[in-house]
């Protein structure tokens, strides 16, 4: 769990996972697999963040995205390039995949998933990910690093030591 305190999540409501809003950008890694799924998926955590998503975009970066949280669904009405759609738990495991969504289309409610990641077509194949995969979701720039005589607090403020 030190991996989600320190990547910038945190507890938003009793058992749900949420990206604090001053981390917009993260990394999404398969632990499982060993394999990166994005390296610069950005956060939709806002109501505005996830009603617009990557709606209006005409393209998606090789190595782009978008964490909706939370979401157990998604819709691409509006969309011009399909894509592929990671639903995980609260514990950032995979719970269902659907590949290649095409633009104009509804994906159906999970209710085990808590959010959602929007990556371009074909990553799930190219990293290998199944249902089952624990993920590990992290932000970019953890912060400055420790000294010795420095440390880095649950808050990402750093205290001196005595």
């Amino acid at each position: 769990m030190a991996s989600i305190i320190d990547s910038g999540v945190t507890p938003a409501r009793e058992g749900m996972i949420m990206p604090r809003n001053n981390h917009r950008e993260v990394f999404v890694y398969n632990k499982t697999k060993e394999t990166f799924l994005g390296l610069r998926v950005k956060v939709a955590d806002t109501v505005l963040g996830r009603m617009v998503g990557l709606l209006g975009k005409r393209n998606l970066r090789p190595d782009g995205g978008a964490w909706i949280v939370p979401a157990n669904a998604i819709h691409t009405f509006g969309m011009l390039f399909p894509i592929d759609v990671v639903l995980i738990d609260k514990g950032f495991k995979v719970v269902a995949l659907r590949e290649v969504v095409r633009p104009f289309s509804l994906t159906r409610p999970i209710f085990r998933a808590e959010s959602v990641i929007e990556l371009p077509a074909h990553s799930i194949f190219r990293s290998r990910t199944e249902v089952g995969d624990q993920l590990m979701i992290e932000r970019h720039g953890a912060g400055p690093p420790s000294t010795p005589d420095t440390v880095e607090d649950v808050s990402g403020r750093t205290q001196c030591l005595p």
